[in-house]
């Protein structure tokens, strides 16, 4: 990894008090979170407790040059227009220096195109969809979280070892369903060209009516499924597969189920054996991720999700760009922000200036049921400067903007 690096890990999980007294009368910087609170609180909620336990840690240590730090948080319904309506009054009326967060892909994507188009700083933490980067990508736009294609190639990866040659999809309908189903026939087509997909199946968001999706799948007899749903539709797939035998000698390549997030809720139903990206929090053993699990277990008492650390290392790359650039300053903090390098509880993560996407990873590995409820096993960490496509490819992809 290249480009200019700030290391804010230690510092911030430390604890570290600045010298003398904190300047409380400091004009604060003003960051403005707009999110999915409502919709999508099992990742939101712990979002929100990983940003704010990094704001407290870098409040406590003197804040940015003597300034504290202020989130100001609105709530987007997982409606792009509202998103876009709430970044305005943010930066027009809170005076933010820029704005972060956001879930639903299709919310994302209209925060792009405001921040490309107001010349606004915009972060974002988890939406997931290429575009956001690529086709649709903008200097103004950065992301956080590895993107779809990106957790794609790691399951394609996986899903070449074995001996599944004819594969079925099954994917939300909306930008960041089809980027992954898009994303991993690609993939999985270049590692293992005699692939062939002989299903889709383009379930409505939180609408699926898993039965009549389980017997399409069963009609077409793959070898593999490669499954995109998430949250209440993922627990309807997984109970309505099992059920009917779906799953029997077939390989599961499944996007996001090992994270807390959707794991958990299904406790002893858990799928076994499937492949996945995740978060297995409780075996990671690293000094960095070990301080922050105990920092954040201090502060909330809970365990973290997938939301926590990407919430946290949200907070860290702002922390990071902030004191890089020394000023609130769009192009100040643009500039800052590209090429940046920061120290996470995962990691270095990096900022590429190709294309605004951090090389932030994700474990990948499989599920198992112990103790009543599902886990990771066998699993490992993936870098995620591993798994984007080559540079020229990227540019290709993105506008020259």
């Amino acid at each position: 990894m290249t480009g200019k690096r700030v290391g804010l890990t230690g510092l911030l999980l430390a604890g570290v008090m600045a010298a003398g007294s904190f300047a409380q009368a400091a004009e604060p910087i003003r960051i403005g979170d707009i999110n999915s609170y409502q919709r999508m609180p099992a990742f939101t909620e712990p979002y929100k407790k990983g940003l704010m336990l990094a704001v407290e840690e870098i409040n406590a240590a003197g804040g940015i040059d003597g300034r504290p730090i202020e989130v100001i948080s609105r709530d987007d319904d997982g409606k792009p227009g509202t998103a876009v309506r709430l970044a305005d009054e943010l930066f027009v009326k809170e005076e933010v220096a820029l704005i972060t967060g956001s879930f639903f892909s299709h919310v994302g994507l209209a925060l792009a195109s405001y921040a490309g188009q107001k010349e606004r700083l915009y972060l974002a933490a988890e939406p997931l969809a290429d575009a956001l980067v690529w086709e649709k990508g903008n200097r103004y736009t950065f992301r956080l979280r590895p993107s779809t294609y990106m957790q794609a190639a790691m399951l394609a990866e996986e899903a070449a070892k074995t001996d599944a040659v004819r594969w079925a999809t099954i994917a939300p309908n909306y930008a960041y369903g089809k980027d992954a189903v898009a994303a991993f026939q690609t993939v999985l087509t270049q590692l293992k060209p005699e692939v062939e997909f002989v299903g889709e199946q383009w379930p409505a968001l939180f609408k699926i009516d898993a039965g009549a999706e389980v017997q399409a799948l069963q009609r077409v007899e793959p070898d593999g499924i490669y499954n995109v749903t998430f949250g209440s539709d993922l627990a309807k797939f997984v109970r309505e597969g099992e059920l009917r035998g779906l799953f029997e000698d077939r390989v599961v390549a499944s996007l996001l189920t090992g994270e807390p997030e959707y794991l958990d809720p299904l406790r002893d139903e858990a799928p076994d054996d499937w492949i996945v990206t995740g978060y297995p929090w409780e075996q990671i053993d690293t000094p960095e991720h070990n301080a922050f699990v105990e920092a954040y277990q201090a502060r909330w008492d809970d365990y973290p999700r997938v939301g926590s650390i990407v919430g946290y290392n949200t907070m860290l790359v702002i922390i990071g760009t902030l004191k890089e650039a020394g000023s609130t300053d769009t192009e100040d903090l643009v500039e800052a922000m590209s090429g940046l390098q920061v120290d996470t509880p995962l990691g270095p993560v990096l900022m590429r200036d190709i294309d605004n996407q951090s090389t932030m990873g994700a474990y990948v590995g499989r599920t198992a049921v112990k103790d009543g409820k599902g886990v990771m096993v066998d699993w490992r960490y993936a870098p995620g400067e591993n798994y984007l496509p080559k540079d020229d490819t990227v540019r290709a992809r993105r506008p020259q903007n």
